[in-house]
């Protein structure tokens, strides 16, 4: 199993949250078994999510699509995310 720690701020919570919420049928054919979305206690649109995943492989492959960035794009993440992947 591979668990992906990805780390970004948002300009809008409730916003992103619409967008990500909307790609759930990306995720599952991206190959997320698991998910969770975590906000900093004192900075709400400073957020972890968690993914995890079958393989590294999936998990990379994942990272590396297109339309997973058009997604962040919608949803306003500011700046480049963090990507941590740990087995």
């Amino acid at each position: 199993m591979t668990i992906a720690h990805i780390l970004h701020r948002v300009a809008d919570y409730d916003a992103w949250r619409k967008v990500y919420d909307s790609v759930g049928d990306m995720q599952k054919d991206g190959g997320v078994t698991q998910e969770s979305v975590h906000r900093m206690v004192d900075d709400p649109d400073n957020l972890l999510v968690i993914h995890h995943f079958d393989t590294m492989e999936s998990a990379r492959a994942f990272f590396g699509r297109s339309d997973l960035r058009d997604a962040m794009e919608r949803g306003g993440v500011q700046g480049e995310p963090r990507v941590e992947l740990f087995e």
